[in-house]
Parts: C-alpha cells; structure tokens; sequence
C-alpha cells in the first residue's frame, strides 16, 4: 500500500522550526567557559530530531548537513571538544542555514546548497582537526557517525574512499519495520548516492509459509554492490538508523573477492532497488540537472506563518463544556417551540438570557484557542540584538519581560517585523557607542527593555532604550531639508516625533545595510495600522527613547460604531475614533488641491463624504444636517460625513477576499442581527481613494 508521506510534511516543518528556535536559544544562553550538560543536550537533541525527520521524508540535504553539526555537538557534549566563540558563531550560522533549507523544501523549491556546503567543509576541518581553536581534548574526538559494525577497514583502504565501490551485507532483524524503517526508501538513497550503479540481491530463505507470516516482521536480507567511489560517510548515514535491529557489514571492493560470498538459499537478483516494491509505491527520482543552468535566483527571505497552534488540554476541555451547555440551552428551547403558549413566555425569556451567556462564554472559550503567549515572537530578538550590537560595535544587553502575555496568533505573525524595525532603530539611532556612554557618565553596556502586558482591552509592547534619545534639532533640520515642514513653523514635542514616521525620512548620515533608506519607520506605522494598532512615541534627551505600541487582542472581533449613510449601513472600527460632530452652521475652508476642511482646536482636518467616494446613489443630508466622524489615520486626522450614528456593537468580522473579492477602503464585512451585511470601513484606504494626502496645514495656506 502507498502512503502518501506529504499529509506528514507539514507537521514536520513546524516541529523542526521549533527544534531550531531551540537550538539557537540555548547557544545564545551558554556559558562558554561552564556548559550546562541539560542546555548542550537539548541543542544536540534538537539538531538529532530534525536529522531524523529529514531522513524520513527523503530530504537529504538537511540530513546530510544535520550529521556534521550532530557530530561536532556530540564532541562537545561528550568533553571531547572544547567550545569557543568561533565556533559557536559557525553553528549558529549552521542554524540560520537549517531554516533556510527548511523554508525552501516547505515552498516546493529545490534548496540552495551553497552556505551548507561552506559551513559543511568548516566542520569538516574543525573535525579533522585542520582549524586553530576548538581543538579536541587529549583523549581525541570520535566520529559518532563511523561506530557502525564492520567500520573497520578491513583491508587497509582509507575510510573515506571505497577504492572501486563498496559491498554491503544487510541482515535486518524481524522487528526492523517496527521501528518505522523502510529498507526500499534506504536502496532510493543508495541508488541516489552511487547514481545508480549498484547491484542488489536479495535472499528470502527465512520467509515462512503465509499462514505463519507476520505482516510487521522483515524476513528478507540483502547484499548490495555499489560499483562507485563514494564517501564512507554518505553510506554510513544511510544505514545510522537500522545499527541496533540489523547486521550491517561494509566493505571497500579493493581486494575483496566476491566469488567468495556464502550462497544463501534462492537469491533472487535484482537490478534496481525500485523493482523491490509493486508499482503502486514507486517514487521517481528526479535525474539530477545541471545545477549550474538550473540555478534559480536567491529567493527573499519570508516569515513563515504557522497553519497549526498548540493548544493546552484546559482550554480545550472548557470549550468542549460550553459546547455542552449551549446543546442543553438548545434542548430547552426546543421543547419550548413544540408546545408554546403565552404562559410559557418567561421560560422562553430565561432560556434566551442562557443562551445569550453561552454564547459569549463560548466565544470568549474559541478566541483564547487562538491565544499565544508573545514569547513565540521575542524569542527570535535575543540573536538579532547580539549580531547587530557585533556590527555596530557596541555593547547593548536585551532586558525582556512580559513573555507570558498572551496575543491572537494572527497579530502576533503580523507584528514581528514592526518590532524588527524598532528594535534595530534602537539600537543604530539611539544606543550611543561605548566611550560616548562612557564620557557621559553611562554605564558602557547600553540596555533595549522589550515589555508586554495587557492594558484596557489591549496589548501594550514597549521598546525602551537608555540611548542619547531622539535629536530635535536634528529632526527638524532634515524635515525642512526634504520640504515636510517649512522653517517658520513650530511644532510640539509630539508632532516633532511624528515626523520620524513619514516615508523617506531619516536622520542617518550614510545608508548602511541597517538605516539610512528611509523606510523603516513609515513601513512600522503602516503596518501597525492594518491591525487597528497604533505607536507613540516619547523621548527624552541624553535618558532614552520609547515606542509604545497598542494592540487589539485580536483582529476577529470589532469594537465598532454603526453609521448610516441613506439607506446603507457602515462600521467605523472603534479604536480609530476620535470624536463625532455636528457641524451646526462652523465654517467650512477650502485649500488648494483638498476637499473642504474644517478647523478644529487650531488644526484644520480635511472632510471626506462617504457617500461620494463610494458612488452611494443615496439622497443624502446637507454638511450642515451630517454627522462628522473624526477619524485618525497613520498620525492624521480625517473628519467622514455621515448621515447618523447607530449605536456600538461588537461585530465578528468577515474576510471580503476569501468570500468575494478585495474592495478598495473596505477592511471586510459582517452581519448584522437583523440578518444584513454592514461594510468595515478601511480608514487608510478610504483616505488614499478620496485623495487626500495629508501634511501639517497652517492657516497661510488656507483659503476661506
């Protein structure tokens, strides 16, 4: 019977994505100079797991690599190599490369084996012994991959080279398949090894008659002939998971005889390991392309999104509870319906007053399915602030607290690369280099706080740095430079802060791999934005700087203000409000190239009508008869007309896209108690499609 392993992959990914996160958080803790045996161990289990999985779908690139880095663990770990910083630098390289090799099969391409064959030929020779440092102790390094049965060389051949090939005998014992091995798969990496020049024989001398066959027994041997000079080492890892339930014997062919062989009972000659299995179970191999021609374009880095989560057995069975009630509170009600008369009103009421608290009890239960702690996206802070602290040359130590802070799994993917962005702004911009710190009166070693916890509903993050804070004048000096600002206008300290967030603006003296482009801080507030969040920004000089940034907890369910517009109706997410007015005869100004604007508290706030920038055939009221809906978008404030508010109501949202296509200013849809579909107004994208583009206006450039 075929199986089809790829059901499989998936689960296999994300527990190697796991197994790597490890790896790189326990090289970032250790103690160098007094390992923990547990933290060591569970780098070496990691890297053994993943080495494992890989072999068991066939990828042999991840296997191949793995076997290297498990041998040098193994070294460490067992006290026979000393570890350094060179060479912890050289394995969490080797990490970094693992996930991109994982991150290419995942996507279906073939990976790109470069930096793995680099970093390979660097263990190799910290192995064989060939590098300076890590050297290994007096009592020399064993090689874990070559303590295989019959790994002695026999004849007084190398046990790199096999000379002229090698010959294998292969004496599995019964409970092999037990152990989940498949002889046929280890023949495909056979085949694959010697390019297919090899010959199999197979020996079923000790198969039984069916009635005493046990299907989950192997009763078959074999002896194979690879006709190849290949690597000792690749053989070797093709047959590391069967050493304790076979015999396995491999000999180089120089100077063996093979007429000498003993002649088991029927052999039965085979040419190729493919024909072993019925055609239902062959798997093709790919000839192998001429990797130069076919040589792709390195692919742009991607975050990889989990389509699985972790879900702890409490909230699982306190779902599965509400799930019971809401069935009794339907029963109940059920009997109601068959039967009902006026005396069985307060029942009927009692019954919609559980129903009602089921169901929020139950929607409380699902959501906190989707509940991760934050921890999953801080992990991966603690090595980016010690590679970008070694290329700034300076000395930043990572406090972190709040980890427990749990976050929909959703804006948790979405925010880990606005907290990238932040995080290295804080650490180029803001921590000074050591003798600056040190001529100020500072500790040299400069501190980034990365801190979460729930405030009001929210998800509060904070990025604070004890750095030199932002320079104003600097700020303003470049505002005026790239024509944001004119040179007499005065702006508080919060608009000043603002400024670091318009596109194309930055303070760098030269464009460097990490700043100095100018689209950093813009793409941080955008992206913020998507997910109904916003950042603030407070600093102060010489002490530090914070960004603060709030969060929904998640993106499913809406706070949102209800708003008709003719006959339709509209969802304005709550968070985004600022105020609703009435305009009741203000005066209305005109500027140049805007819609009309109205002054509110000395600051002029352009006005967008809904009903005209979606082409609403409605009768609408006059400005003077609307409502005005003060919305802020990315740091600017936009007045919305609209015809009435309706009242507030959480609201589940609906994804347009998936269910019809992308509308342009709509964020998504949901339906209303009353049975209809109410619209959730984008209010970035309502801004773009009504034109505004948005800048600090003075009352110079209006024009009444």
């Amino acid at each position: 019977m075929s199986v089809d392993l790829s059901q499989f992959h998936q689960v296999f990914f994300e527990e190697s994505y796991e197994g790597l996160d490890a790896m790189e958080n326990g090289l970032l803790n250790m103690d160098m100079d007094d390992i923990d045996s547990e933290v060591i161990n569970t780098i070496f289990r990691s890297a053994h797991s993943i080495k494992g999985g890989a072999g068991t779908f066939g990828f042999n690139q991840i296997t191949g690599f793995t076997h290297v880095v498990e041998t040098v663990l193994d070294e460490i770990r067992g006290g026979d190599r000393k570890m350094d910083q060179s060479l912890l630098d050289i394995l969490l390289a080797s990490v970094d490369c693992l996930r991109g090799l994982l991150q290419d099969l995942q996507s279906g391409d073939e990976p790109e084996m470069d930096t793995a064959n680099e970093l390979k030929a660097k263990f190799e020779a910290i192995l064989s012994g060939q590098t300076e440092g890590s050297a290994p102790s007096s009592n020399g390094a064993s090689d874990s991959g070559n303590s295989q049965s019959g790994n002695e060389d026999q004849n007084g051949s190398t046990p790199d080279g096999g000379g002229e090939g090698w010959f294998i005998r292969f004496i599995p014992e019964p409970q092999l398949l037990q152990s989940g091995n498949e002889p046929v798969r280890m023949f495909r990496q056979l085949e694959e090894v010697s390019e297919g020049k090899m010959d199999v024989k197979v020996f079923h001398d000790k198969m039984p008659t069916l009635s005493a066959m046990n299907p989950e027994h192997c009763y078959l041997s074999w002896e194979i002939t690879i006709k190849k000079n290949v690597d000792r080492a690749q053989i070797d890892e093709v047959f590391e998971w069967v050493i304790d339930d076979a015999e396995v014997h491999i000999e180089p062919l120089v100077g063996t005889t093979l007429t000498e062989e003993p002649a088991p009972a029927s052999p039965a000659e085979v040419e190729k390991p493919s024909d072993l299995v019925t055609s239902a179970a062959k798997e093709k191999v790919p000839e192998k392309a001429d990797t130069k021609a076919a040589k792709k374009p390195p692919s742009s880095p991607q975050t990889q999104e989990s389509s699985s989560i972790r879900v702890s057995i409490d909230k699982v069975d306190s779902l599965i509870n509400m799930v019971g009630e809401l069935v009794i509170t339907q029963s109940m009600l059920g009997q109601l319906g068959q039967n009902f008369d006026i005396s069985r009103i307060q029942r009927l009421q009692e019954g919609l007053a559980q129903l009602e608290h089921n169901t929020r009890e139950l929607q409380e239960s699902v959501m906190k399915i989707r509940m991760m702690p934050i921890s999953f996206v801080f992990s991966r802070f603690p090595r980016l602030v010690r590679d970008t602290s070694r290329i700034l040359n300076k000395k930043i130590e990572l406090v972190m607290s709040g980890e427990s802070t749990e976050l929909d799994k959703t804006v948790m993917e979405k925010i880990g690369d606005p907290l990238v962005h932040l995080i290295r702004n804080s650490m180029d911009h803001g921590i000074e280099t050591p003798d600056k710190r040190v001529a100020n009166g500072k500790s040299e070693t400069g501190t980034v706080k990365l801190t979460a916890y729930h405030q009001s509903g929210n998800i509060v993050i904070e990025i604070k740095d004890d750095g030199a804070g932002l320079n104003k004048e600097k700020i303003l000096s470049k505002a005026i430079e790239n024509g944001l600002i004119t040179e007499d206008q005065t702006l508080t300290d919060e608009q000043v802060h603002d400024l670091i967030f318009q596109p194309g603006f930055s303070t760098a003296d030269q464009v460097s791999d990490l700043s100095g482009r100018g689209v950093g801080m813009d793409v941080v507030r955008r992206n913020i934005s998507a997910l109904n969040g916003t950042v603030e920004v407070e600093s102060f000089p010489g002490k530090g700087s914070s960004f603060i940034i709030r969060l929904p907890l998640t993106l499913a369910i809406l706070d949102g203000q209800l708003v008709s517009v003719g006959d339709q109706t509209f969802i304005f997410p709550l968070v985004s409000i600022v105020e609703s007015i009435q305009l009741e005869g203000r005066d209305l100004n005109n500027v140049g190239g805007y819609s009309d604007v109205l002054l509110l508290r000395d600051e002029y706030v352009p006005i967008i009508p809904l009903s005209g920038t979606f082409n609403l055939n409605v009768e609408s009221k006059t400005l003077e008869e609307s409502i005005i809906v003060v919305v802020e978008t990315e740091g600017e404030k936009i007045g919305v007309v609209v015809d009435e508010l309706m009242g507030q109501q959480q609201v589940v949202i609906k994804s347009l896209e998936e269910n019809y296509k992308r509308i342009e200013g709509i964020s998504g849809a949901t339906i209303l108690g009353d049975g209809t579909v109410a619209l959730i107004i984008d209010i970035s994208g309502l801004a773009k499609m009504a034109g505004v583009s948005i800048k600090h206006l003075d009352a110079s450039t209006i024009a009444a």
